[in-house]
């Protein structure tokens, strides 16, 4: 049988999910818990993330292929793909879901199952884009970890500025496929007119996007960037930082696995401290919690990031002002 290009993806997504029903039906068998793990992501680009939750897990007292299965579901950064991949978690069943990336994969968990406890990892607020009903009681079968990464983003836009104080217009990428792209923007753009600064704003939804943005920055003389926190474009980490570094454009990011990557400075939640928390709340459903009684977890600080290599090849002159707040500094 031919298949065509378009569908190999999503059939061999479906044959990884024939192929792990033996494996739950197992599990359900002899009464060891099924998570679903949703994400709008490529598998590659989370194994962090999949390493700090099995942690969690562990520290919780469930370890994976021991007293705990775990069936992974990844979008590819394809938003359109989560209902399928939700309902087929539905339809095994698991015992609980599991969601990160953003917002969508939480709606669509929310959307499929009234039942299944679903634990979720956004970054923006919760109870404003209805998944909940209030962070104290989030009520029915949904509870999680929220990074607010939106709140910090005219924190990031005025930290570039002190790094690039002679840029007067600033780039920014942003996924509009995402549910907070358009908020974002305009609290952006609001505080670059207070600020007395041009914004451009650049789509990224798909693979070549981020070229694309790059080959025009010049033409709109924009000489700094902000990177929006986004599934999609987490991605597109490393082509991010690379291309930063071609065009000598000074860049700034919502997590520190951007600098870590190369990349100049970060602002924000620490990703690590989500996923454990959540693979804790994870821990406590599967012993019987009840997901709306738990409140949402939120980000107790925010921290920043610098990598002087980068800097110095940039050719940037670091503020002591920047550096007495940094909570990391690679040099």
């Amino acid at each position: 049988m031919l298949i065509g290009r378009a569908n190999r993806r999503t059939f061999i997504a479906a044959l990884g999910g024939a192929a792990a029903w033996p494996l739950v039906a197992r599990a359900q068998r002899a009464g060891v818990p099924v998570i679903g793990f949703l994400s709008s992501g490529r598998s590659d680009d989370f194994n962090d993330v999949v390493a700090t939750f099995r942690k969690g897990l562990t520290e919780s007292g469930f370890v994976e292929g021991q007293n705990v299965v775990i069936e992974y579901r990844w979008a590819d950064g394809q938003y359109d793909r989560l209902p399928a991949l939700v309902a087929d978690l539905v339809h095994h069943p698991v015992t609980l879901i599991f969601t990160n990336g953003g917002l969508l994969p939480a709606r669509a968990a929310k959307a499929a199952t009234e039942t299944i406890p679903i634990v979720f990892e956004v970054g923006t607020d919760p109870v404003r884009l209805g998944l909940v009903a209030s962070l104290n009681r989030p009520g029915g079968n949904v509870t999680g970890v929220t990074l607010f990464s939106g709140v910090v983003l005219t924190k990031r836009l005025g930290l570039l500025r002190e790094l690039a104080p002679n840029s007067t217009t600033i780039a920014m990428f942003v996924n509009p496929n995402n549910p907070n792209a358009e908020v974002d923007t305009k609290d952006v753009q609001a505080a670059a007119r207070d600020l007395g600064l041009q914004l451009h704003v650049f789509h990224a939804v798909r693979d070549g996007d981020v070229d694309t943005a790059f080959a025009s920055l010049n033409k709109h003389n924009a000489s700094a960037l902000l990177v929006g926190a986004d599934p999609f474009i987490d991605t597109q980490r490393h082509r991010i930082v690379a291309l930063a570094a071609q065009h000598a454009v000074p860049a700034i990011y919502a997590w520190r696995e951007f600098v870590h990557a190369g990349g100049l400075i970060s602002y924000g939640a620490r990703l690590a401290d989500a996923y454990r928390e959540a693979a804790s709340y994870t821990g406590r459903i599967l012993r019987g919690a009840k997901p709306g009684d738990l409140p949402i977890l939120q980000p107790t600080r925010f921290e920043l990031v610098i990598n002087l290599r980068t800097a110095k090849t940039l050719g940037l002159d670091v503020p002591t002002s920047i550096l007495v707040r940094a909570d990391e500094v690679i040099e």
